[in-house]
């Protein structure tokens, strides 16, 4: 990956590659799931302490094979277990919950010792591939492809890496496992081997869709399972009632939730735990991240992070609404606002060209253009109250902590300090004074003055 980040926690579509792997595991309600780590496995494991608590972790010291890391996997679980073992790779984020489910079916229907989860791939170079009987079918030996012939080569039928064990058998057979193979590693592949000429029977299961078993080895890689990712997660979205008007433009994440009826226009990015509700539209140009949007309610080239808009609200363009913001039913947050750790009641208005930052307002106020709620006064940050039915001026500075009472009213161009009473008029502003014929004595013969001189003429003639 060439990356400082270890290769399994690179991300796609919000959760990490083991993440993935870990989330179709766990479909499986298995009894006890251990992770073997090696490289970095410090990060690995306080990664997966933090998505999944439940998971065991087994150190493979030195990377000494497959085979090598499932016997440390084992012994993590005090040697051999009864019933089935899966055995996963933590860099295939594509595998799905019900592929390893029917994995684990027709390991049990078929009473076999293993089952190899198998795929078709268009070109199987790099992977191990699957050796079956000519006359029976059945599986005789999975060759890696650095020891495969060119007979073997050519076969396009793959192992995944992904296996279903009988849990003592696998044990036993992993203490046979030799390394004499061009790695002088310990393959789990050779357990096939060991179990079939021991006379147990070795069966596979084809996976449905190739693409579900490819593991990640580069940013190439990544970019194009994230493509495949999103675009599952795109279809489910359709097939449930959303409307994806550019599915080639549009990412989602896996934890992303969407009402009936919602409408994603191009350019958008739902990102971590956002939701948007029933018939609300985002987009075009939005990024959402653990956002919430109410049915109804509108989002247009806009940016959210830990955001809450309800339902009918309105929000953008161009806005920007950080965390703690939430604005109220039918309220609206416009055209280059931001917010931060701040409520609008229900239908409070914040039109355009506004900072409002850690306030609460309440319902149905106009906060006037060109507004700052000035929260942070150098070293503490502090808070601004407005009430119901307000109406601000333009060009206004809320100095916290202050507060503005319910139906109050503030002039334009005001600098309000100290708190105003319900029903008030506030009014902070030095008083205007017109120095007749500056121009003219400072200015004279600009543009500025010959204008001037033009008017007086004209205004003169006029009387």
């Amino acid at each position: 990956m060439r990356s400082a980040t270890p290769k399994v926690l690179h991300d796609i579509c919000g959760r990490s590659l083991v993440g993935h792997v870990l989330a179709a595991s766990r479909e499986l309600e298995p009894e006890r799931l251990v992770v073997v780590v090696g490289h970095a496995r410090e990060q690995v494991t306080e990664h997966l302490a933090a998505i999944d608590p439940q998971t065991r972790t087994a150190v493979q010291h030195e990377q000494n094979g497959t085979g090598h890391a499932v016997r440390m996997g084992l012994e993590e679980l005090g040697g051999a277990v009864g019933g089935t073992v899966i055995v996963v790779c933590g860099d295939t984020p594509l595998l799905t919950g019900q592929t390893l489910r029917e994995l684990a079916d027709a390991h049990a229907a078929e009473g076999n010792a293993v089952t190899v989860l198998t795929a078709v791939v268009p070109d199987a170079t790099g992977y191990g591939r699957i050796v079956r009987d000519a006359s029976t079918g059945a599986v005789t030996a999975i060759v890696e492809h650095k020891d495969a012939s060119e007979e073997q080569r050519a076969v396009r039928e793959i192992n995944s890496g992904v296996f279903a064990f009988d849990g003592a058998l696998l044990a036993e057979a992993l203490g046979r496992v030799r390394t004499d193979n061009s790695q002088g590693e310990e393959y789990l592949t050779d357990v096939l081997g060991i179990l079939r000429g021991a006379g147990h029977r070795v069966g596979a299961s084809v996976a449905g869709d190739h693409r579900e078993i490819a593991g990640i080895n580069n940013r190439v890689q990544l970019a194009q399972a994230r493509r495949i990712l999103n675009d599952r997660l795109l279809e489910r979205a359709m097939l449930a009632g959303v409307t994806v008007m550019d599915p080639l433009s549009t990412w989602v994440d896996v934890s992303v939730s969407f009402g009936r009826d919602a409408v994603v226009h191009p350019g958008t990015q739902l990102l971590g735990a956002s939701s948007v509700g029933e018939g609300a539209e985002v987009g075009p140009n939005a990024r959402l991240t653990d956002t919430e949007v109410g049915a109804g309610a509108r989002v247009d080239n806009s940016v959210a992070v830990g955001a809450v808009v309800g339902a009918g609200a309105s929000v953008g363009p161009f806005a920007y609404l950080r965390p703690g913001s939430v604005l109220g039913p039918r309220s609206k947050a416009g055209t280059y606002v931001e917010l931060k750790n701040a409520s609008l009641g229900e239908g409070t208005k914040v039109p355009h060209l506004s900072y409002v930052g850690d306030a609460t307002i309440g319902d149905f106020t106009n906060i006037g253009a060109a507004s700052v709620f000035v929260n942070y006064d150098g070293r503490d940050k502090h808070h601004t109250t407005v009430g119901s039915h307000c109406r601000t001026g333009s060009d206004n500075m809320f100095v916290a902590p202050v507060t503005v009472g319910d139906g109050a009213y503030t002039a334009a161009g005001s600098v309000i300090t100290k708190d105003v009473p319900p029903g008030s008029l506030a009014v902070a502003r030095g008083q205007q004074r017109n120095i007749e014929g500056w121009v003219a004595r400072k200015r004279p013969g600009s543009a500025a003055a010959k204008a001037a001189e033009s008017a007086a003429r004209e205004a003169g003639g006029e009387s």
